[in-house]
């Protein structure tokens, strides 16, 4: 039986799919193959986004790896059906003035140029430390085997855009007048505390303690202390440290 956890991995799955191929296509799943959706609803609100040529590019290709999970998942799986997601603009801007604390001035709109990277940027880590933290539960190892291959291109998705995001980490976000990089550590801060297990992702720029060998501010791959995925589970150790076990 698959876990509870993984399940909601893969609806997850469902969750950048419909999102990277709306965003750079302007349509879904449904385009492409309707019965990877197995029967659930059509996402809300999804839209095409105003990227330039060389990130949508980028966008279109991470779309259509999720269609190759999608594959790979009902393989191995039987797959579960899409679930109702939502990606109404309005959804994305919650999200924003939660990071705040506040209401920003004006709604967070993530279909345009930049913003569109501050919203990426919070979906792939769901799925990084996810999958990370899930091997160790699986038992059998076709799905262990699964999961380590969507896991190694999750990691690089959030590589790619956290890169993106570094290029542009002093850039300030209009009309808000607040760079990339407090945008990013905002984010960062709330999806800690909703996750409350310690720290399992961080900004793009960091304070040397948090850096690589604690000698670096730059932060483009995530990683703990041993520069090592998150989500291996221990949240009572310092930035998601690993406890070896005992012999």
């Amino acid at each position: 039986m698959i876990l509870i956890g993984f399940n909601l991995l893969l609806n997850h799955e469902f969750l950048e799919a419909e999102f990277f191929l709306n965003s750079a296509l302007g349509h879904g799943l449904d385009s492409i193959d309707p019965s990877y959706a197995q029967g659930g609803p059509p996402p809300i609100g999804a839209k095409k986004a105003n990227l330039d040529p060389l990130v949508r590019q980028i966008i279109e290709e991470f779309g259509y790896q999720e269609v190759g999970h999608r594959r790979a998942i009902i393989a191995a799986t039987g797959g579960i059906p899409r679930p109702q997601l939502d990606l109404r603009a309005q959804s994305f801007a919650n999200i924003f003035n939660q990071a705040f604390g506040f209401k920003l001035t004006t709604p967070f709109d993530p279909s345009e140029h930049i913003n569109y990277f501050l919203a990426s940027n919070l979906i792939p880590y769901v799925g990084l430390v996810g999958y990370v933290g899930t091997i160790p539960e699986l038992k059998n190892s076709y799905f262990r085997r699964l999961v380590a291959g969507l896991l190694g291109v999750k990691a690089g998705l959030d590589a790619v855009l956290r890169a993106l995001l570094y290029e542009r980490a002093n850039e300030r976000v209009m009309p808000y007048d607040i760079t990339v990089a407090e945008f990013t550590s905002r984010t960062v801060e709330l999806k800690n505390r909703l996750a409350m297990c310690g720290i399992k992702d961080e900004g793009i720029i960091v304070p040397l303690s948090l850096g690589a060998e604690n000698r670096t501010n730059s932060n483009i791959l995530l990683a703990n202390t041993d520069s090592l995925s998150h989500g291996d589970g221990t949240a009572s150790g310092p930035r998601g440290t690993m406890t070896p076990p005992s012999l």
